[in-house]
């Protein structure tokens, strides 16, 4: 017997339209004959519904009963929604139902999820499967299984839709309290993953960091200072006017520059700095990112998935805002110890801890924030433009395939390569849009060292001189090695991250 024969035959018509006028009279407990955004809100919390916290889901759920269009779900409306979404709920319970018993159990739960291509751990899978097992008998009835997803507000039903459903859209603990999403602060997993990943990118990547940072570190010296660093130059100015004078390409320069002061290890200098940063960097990046984006969208009466383009970029700005602040002083000792190589006999941690003294003599725990507001300047934009840009073209390309294919959209996979093209494109529009910013923050951040001697009383100081000395294009340099670390960098995070998850089953 087909399964919609079987799901009609399991109570009469006049039975069925009665239990769903109770569930809609439930609903609406200011009985006004039909249901809006605020009553079926205080109707999840009354029957103590997964969706009573997601407010931005009960906004598309009226979107997807209300046929009319006027805002509000008549009855006619919820018994015609009710009667197609329970129709394709029992097919896919009877299609997961191997056994045929009218129950499911961990094991063709487990199997379901597996066949969708997800691989789920034993610890989600139990959490999953308990809050649907509302009596906690080991099994899920029909009964248990409609209750928990008929508002899924999806059109293509599938087991890895509802998976995405609960972990994503409902973030829960198994408690019932509302947490973030899961996938970003939920399990030690990620954020280890995470971890190396940018471990791994950034030491790839070392040698353009290097390079972006010497560069930045160069403005325009006078003549002596030039006879005494000929090899570190990659300007000259005349003495007397102070005008600048180009000689080589400055990046040839510079490259030569670091290889002669210590080979293949001096280009990576600073980057053991960098290792240990990237670790808290990363969580507070992305872990503000996730809980900025939710309460946005709480605010605009969305899901995650469908708030607007402006608050996706005003989180990304947001988390990366978080993260700077946090990791700034690391970043500021970074660079100085990185300005100081060239022109020190010291090497690894000996150099490390003199320029870290010298920093607290000249200017105490300030000292390590200098240019701090450039920096938030600079990195909120930045963030802004390059996850917002990442998730605005990632939301872009699952819609349009999903539609495309007919499926969900959390049945869309994302191939290696185009994420990774689109983590490439998302960090170089928003490394470009705020470098000048980052050039002047930098310097800042490195001013009195061998490597800059110059020393500035603000930013507008900063800038004036940068522009002075070198024109508009002062503030440009080492774009090119930025942007050539960008895309790399991105790159092998994306991948190092993607297979250290699926190395530990996450």
């Amino acid at each position: 017997m087909p399964a919609q024969a079987r799901f009609q035959k399991k109570e009469t018509p006049r039975a069925r339209e009665e239990r769903i006028l109770q569930l809609f009279k439930s609903l609406d407990s200011q009985h006004k004959g039909y249901l809006d955004k605020d009553a079926l809100q205080e109707g999840f919390h009354r029957l103590n519904h997964p969706l009573e916290h997601a407010v931005g889901i009960t906004k598309e759920v009226i979107e997807l009963v209300d046929q009319n269009g006027d805002g509000i779900i008549q009855f006619e409306e919820f018994k015609i929604f009710v009667e197609k979404t329970e129709q394709h709920l029992w097919a896919l319970f009877s299609a997961i139902d191997k056994d045929k018993n009218g129950r499911l159990d961990k094991t063709e739960v487990a199997a379901a999820l597996e066949a969708s291509g997800l691989s789920v751990p034993s610890a989600k899978l139990e959490q999953f499967f308990d809050y649907m097992d509302r009596d906690n008998d080991g099994e899920i009835s029909f009964e248990d299984w409609r209750n928990f997803l008929l508002f899924m507000p999806v059109d293509n039903m599938s087991i890895r839709a509802a998976y995405r459903y609960f972990f994503d859209s409902i973030p829960l603990t198994s408690e019932g309290d509302v947490v973030l999403s899961d996938d970003t602060l939920g399990g030690i997993g990620y954020f280890i993953s995470g971890g190396i990943a940018g471990a791994v990118s950034r030491t790839s990547t070392a040698p353009f960091d290097r390079l972006k940072v010497y560069l930045i570190a160069q403005t325009g010296h006078t003549v002596n200072d030039l006879a005494k660093n000929a090899a570190t130059a990659a300007i000259m100015a005349d003495g007397k006017t102070g005008r600048v004078i180009r000689g080589g390409s400055p990046l040839l320069d510079a490259i030569k520059t670091i290889w002669k002061h210590g080979g293949v290890t001096n280009f990576f200098v600073g980057n053991g700095l960098n290792v240990l940063k990237i670790f808290p960097e990363s969580a507070i990046k992305f872990g503000s990112f996730e809980a900025s984006k939710r309460v946005l969208a709480q605010l605009e009466g969305k899901s995650v998935n469908e708030m607007s383009g402006l608050s996706s970029f005003l989180a990304g700005g947001i988390g990366g805002t978080m993260s700077q602040f946090a990791v700034y002083p690391v970043d500021t000792l970074k660079f100085r110890v990185q300005c100081e190589a060239e022109f020190s006999d010291l090497r690894g941690n000996a150099l490390l801890v003199n320029t870290a003294k010298n920093m607290w003599r000249s200017g105490g725990f300030l000292s390590y924030y200098r240019g701090l507001a450039l920096g938030l300047a600079g990195i909120f934009p930045f963030a802004a433009l390059d996850l917002g840009t990442f998730e605005a073209m990632k939301r872009a390309y699952i819609k349009a395939r999903s539609k495309q294919q007919g499926i969900d959209e959390g049945g869309v996979k994302l191939g290696n390569m185009l994420v990774l093209t689109m983590g490439a494109i998302s960090g170089s529009v928003g490394a470009s849009v705020v470098y000048p910013v980052n050039v002047l923050r930098t310097r800042l951040q490195a001013q009195g060292t061998a490597a800059h001697p110059q020393t500035y009383t603000g930013m507008t100081d900063v800038l004036q001189k940068t522009i002075k000395l070198e024109g508009y294009r002062g503030l440009f340099r080492g774009l090119i090695p930025n942007l050539a670390k960008v895309a790399p960098s991105v790159s092998i995070s994306y991948l190092v991250y993607e297979n250290c998850k699926t190395l530990m089953g996450l």
